[in-house]
């Protein structure tokens, strides 16, 4: 079969490399999955480039978001059936409550092999069936960034009618989280440097919206867009250098989701104290999450937004695509 691996870490994202391989024994509990669309994180850049908190070995399988067939189950197997489509789950072992440092381990595409690859073997609670009416690009969307959304803003944040949240730019994290805010009647305010993605944000639903390349003081807009009081939730995708302004664009006892590590630069305290908020790390989710952000999913006809499709032979394009910051949505390798 054919599988790309990272024969070296690179800031010009020139280790990718596509290789034949033995198709991968099939143990006790394990099923078998002919992957069909793999979909790109920011996260997936930074493996790449060598620069990952915890980053992995040379020989790597990369990307922990892929969807596709099972066409084989091992021994032991009871849930999961041949032809079900699935989705691997980005932390293989954390199925529910709280995360340990065992589970931080488990994730596909740094601590273990991940889904760019023509097959995979996996746990049989290593995956989810995904919604039926998800193309397999949209369903290779879901692992990562929607369950991060779905995990700030319902399992954690108790996101209700009503509420007022904040989307930081148009990845991924921030179109999942903007839909399934509207999904629950929330009111949503989106932030962007482009006018035009701010315009497809609103198609999408976003009730304000604020571009903080013309608007620099992008908290204050947001802070007059309700009137003064600041919005219940904010994901928080840049880190520490966009973090200060989220906190004043929060409400008295709002939360602040931090999720990204896009920008630099230090956490300043004072404010969460001050203002009584709640700042909480984020970092994807467990299996019980995904299963119910799933239901929800097939129960409003949910659409992911899909960036733009590559074929598995230009894997390599797919990596430069989503390093110049010019999609809205995902960025997916079709490996049908």
């Amino acid at each position: 079969m054919k599988t790309y691996r990272l024969v070296r870490f690179s800031a010009a994202l020139d280790g990718l490399m596509l290789d034949d391989a033995p198709r991968p024994a099939l143990a006790h509990g394990q099923v078998r999955v002919r992957v069909r669309a793999v979909a790109l994180n920011y996260r997936d850049l930074l493996v790449a480039r060598g620069v990952y908190a915890r980053n992995p070995r040379v020989g790597l399988v990369p990307c922990s978001d892929g969807a596709g067939e099972v066409v084989e189950v091992g021994d032991g197997v009871a849930e999961v059936k041949v032809g079900m489509r699935v989705a691997g789950t980005f932390f293989q072992t954390w199925l529910d409550g709280a995360p340990t440092r065992a589970h931080m381990r488990s994730d596909l595409g740094g601590g273990l092999d991940g889904m760019l690859a023509e097959e995979v073997v996996l746990d049989e609670h290593g995956v989810v069936e995904v919604p039926q009416h998800l193309t397999w690009a949209e369903a290779a969307t879901l692992p990562c960034a929607a369950v991060t959304a779905w995990h700030a803003l319902v399992s954690a944040g108790g996101l209700r009618a009503g509420d007022t949240v904040l989307v930081l730019g148009t990845g991924g994290v921030s179109l999942f989280a903007l839909q399934f805010a509207r999904l629950h009647g929330a009111r949503v305010i989106a932030t962007s440097s482009s006018d035009a993605k701010l315009a497809r944000a609103q198609a999408l639903g976003a009730d304000g919206i604020v571009n903080y390349h013309t608007t620099p003081a992008w908290d204050e807009a947001v802070l007059a867009l309700t009137g003064g009081d600041g919005v219940d939730h904010v994901v928080e995708v840049g880190g520490a250098g966009t973090l200060p302004r989220s906190l004043r664009a929060a409400r008295l006892g709002g939360r602040v989701s931090l999720i990204g590590v896009l920008t630099g630069g230090e956490i300043d305290p004072r404010p969460v104290l001050g203002r009584s908020l709640t700042l909480q790390g984020i970092y994807v989710g467990s299996r019980a999450m995904f299963a119910d952000m799933n239901r929800a999913i097939a129960a409003h006809a949910l659409r992911p937004v899909v960036d733009r499709v590559f074929p598995f032979t230009e894997a390599s394009a797919a990596y430069h695509h989503l390093e110049g910051a010019g999609h809205f949505g995902k960025v997916v390798i079709s490996v049908e």
